[in-house]
């Protein structure tokens, strides 16, 4: 039996993980995952040209009408989108306050000696070097997430460029294709900054920013920085599972993370194939999860994982 799903590049890898792990253990299920964007990835979970779909923007009410099987929206993982950059010789931690990275992706802050980012980093030699900025290509929860954040904190950026899966970009910018390229091109080109998940960043070894987040900290992105600013949003997660965490309270939160979501249909023709996904999505919310912090992936809480499970077990 084939298993064939698409979507959100942001959560690949954990999910490159369970698919090798989980076939360990059934040999005769083919399953097939393509990190091609959460938007292309809704696309085609509305065309019916897929099993399941992964998104870090979850489905819009109007998606979700053009589904004509029906759709069951399952939180999976959640990670951190972090502000990656490349500096030759600059030694030490970046901080940037939270106006400033909102004016830097707007294209207002433009060299990296600026007196607002010095202003943060007075133990920083900072270059007076052009700031290039690089963004996804493709239509993508992780510019959802960022550009959310972004309007959260930003009354201009809201209503400016505003949040979306893909946007015009105010300033000049590099663009590449999923996460991967992103990090990739940050990695080659120095004196960019672009955003990624976490987990991409940390494999690549790219240095990533501290941001000042709403209690007025510099936080470091890390996994406890990340669970801190999860687990205190995952209290009030609304029945639909659709829980968006712009700007989280809590002295130690990182500021931008994000939940990711499955995708599945209500109703499969195939009773067998929506078993099996059955099954496999279960395994994913329980054993699946302590494949997360390896990667870079913050594992869900207890009580997010109970109502995910919840909703894979109905009918």
């Amino acid at each position: 039996m084939q298993v064939r799903g698409a979507g959100a590049t942001f959560p690949a890898p954990l999910y490159e993980k369970w698919i090798e792990t989980y076939r360990g253990r059934n040999r005769e299920l083919e399953l097939h995952y393509e990190s091609v964007g959460s938007g292309e990835g809704i696309k085609r979970f509305i065309a019916e040209s897929v099993d399941f779909a992964a998104s870090d923007a979850a489905i819009k009410d109007s998606e979700i009408a053009q589904v004509k099987r029906g759709v069951r929206l399952v939180p999976a993982t959640a990670g951190m989108v972090v502000l990656a950059y490349n500096l030759w010789g600059v030694e030490g931690d970046l901080k940037l306050k939270r106006d400033v990275y909102v004016d830097i992706f707007a294209g207002r802050i433009r060299k990296w000696n600026d007196p607002r980012i010095r202003e943060a980093n007075p133990e920083l030699t900072l270059p007076s070097m052009d700031i290039t900025t690089v963004s996804r290509l493709d239509s993508s929860g992780t510019t959802y997430a960022l550009t959310n954040h972004l309007s959260a904190i930003s009354a201009q950026w809201k209503d400016g460029p505003g949040v979306g899966k893909l946007i015009d970009w105010p300033g000049p910018t590099m663009v590449a294709r999923g996460n991967e390229g992103v990090a990739q091109r940050i990695k080659l080109s120095e004196g960019s900054i672009g955003y990624v998940e976490y987990g991409f960043a940390k494999r690549l070894g790219l240095r990533v920013a501290s941001l000042e987040n709403k209690a007025g900290q510099f936080i470091k992105p890390e996994l406890q920085s990340g669970r801190v600013a999860l687990t205190a949003s995952s209290v009030d997660m609304p029945h639909t599972l659709q829980s968006f965490v712009p700007d989280p309270d809590g002295e130690g939160s990182y500021p931008i993370v994000s939940f990711s979501w499955l995708l599945l249909y209500e109703q499969y023709p195939d009773s067998e194939k929506a078993k099996a996904l059955k099954d496999i999505v279960a395994w994913g919310l329980t054993e699946g999860q302590n494949y997360a912090e390896e990667l870079g992936y913050i594992p869900l809480p207890q009580n997010v994982v109970s109502r995910a499970l919840e909703v894979v077990n109905r009918g």
